[in-house]
């Protein structure tokens, strides 16, 4: 995840945020949809004339400088500083760029924060230690009580059961801060997994992979199949291989425990 957006992907965060294809926003604003695509083109984008921007600022209803990725901040006001009450170690670091201000603004702004924040608070005010101190010291009490009465009930279920009732305030907090958390960032993710710069879930070798057993299964000339699978991966022109190359590639795929085990028989088999 970038820390700055460039103006190709506001614009099209804008449109996708309200579910708008070109041809809609084209209707919508009175810009040719050709224009509009070039805005959002990453590759060479072209320049943006004044009547549009105000056009699609007005629009989307957010300011021209966040539009054009001046600030993040849709329509900024003049806050003071004392209005955040943050103090000046964290300004001067939000100031420094050391981190992903823009990570930091989405965490933040995630509608489960505030239960993550109200978490951590009653943890570190320690608000339900006692509580929790007290619910084990009784569950300890009565098990306490019936293994006196009763020694050897030590392995009886419900011994067992009051047993594990027992939760420390640290590991309960801790599972429950770190579900949050979870979702979270699982939803920032889901929110990024097409950008641009946002790894992709499977690697070249695993789609190889998947090419492969799907030739495995299909009919046809195999050979051929795994032949334009190799060339189409490492993006080689299958077609303009000459017979000593598509002769050389049969020879290595003969190699593969794959074809061997298919029951193909290269000798009957025309190459083409």
């Amino acid at each position: 995840m970038k820390c700055n957006v460039s103006i190709p992907e506001r614009m099209k965060d804008l449109r996708v945020e309200r579910h708008l294809s070109l041809e809609e926003l084209e209707a919508a604003v009175g810009i040719s949809k050709s224009a509009l695509g070039s805005y959002e083109s990453t590759e060479g984008c072209k320049e943006i004339n004044h009547g549009s921007i105000l056009k699609l600022a007005d629009f989307y209803q957010v300011s021209t400088d966040y539009l054009l990725c001046r600030t993040d901040n849709r329509n900024p006001e003049n806050i003071e500083l004392t209005e955040l009450h943050i103090n000046d170690e964290v300004v001067e670091l939000l100031k420094s760029e050391r981190f992903n201000n823009r990570l930091l603004c989405e965490i933040i702004s995630h509608e489960k924060f505030r239960e993550l924040l109200a978490d951590a608070e009653i943890y570190v005010d320690g608000i339900a230690t006692m509580r929790f101190h007290d619910m084990n010291s009784s569950l300890a009490a009565v098990r306490a009580m019936i293994l006196e009465a009763h020694p050897e009930a030590a392995a009886d279920r419900a011994i067992k059961v009051l047993e594990a009732c027992q939760v420390e305030e640290e590991d309960f907090f801790c599972h429950v801060t770190h579900k949050t958390w979870d979702t979270i960032l699982h939803d920032i993710r889901k929110a990024h997994e097409n950008d641009s710069e946002s790894a992709p879930d499977t690697t070249p070798a695993d789609e190889l992979i998947r090419e492969v057993q799907k030739a495995m299964q299909s009919p046809g000339d195999r050979v051929q199949q795994f032949t334009e699978i190799f060339c189409k991966a490492f993006q080689l022109k299958y077609k303009r291989l000459s017979e000593e190359e598509r002769t050389t590639l049969k020879k290595l795929f003969r190699k593969s425990p794959l074809i061997k085990h298919s029951g193909m028989n290269f000798r009957r088999r025309p190459w083409k």
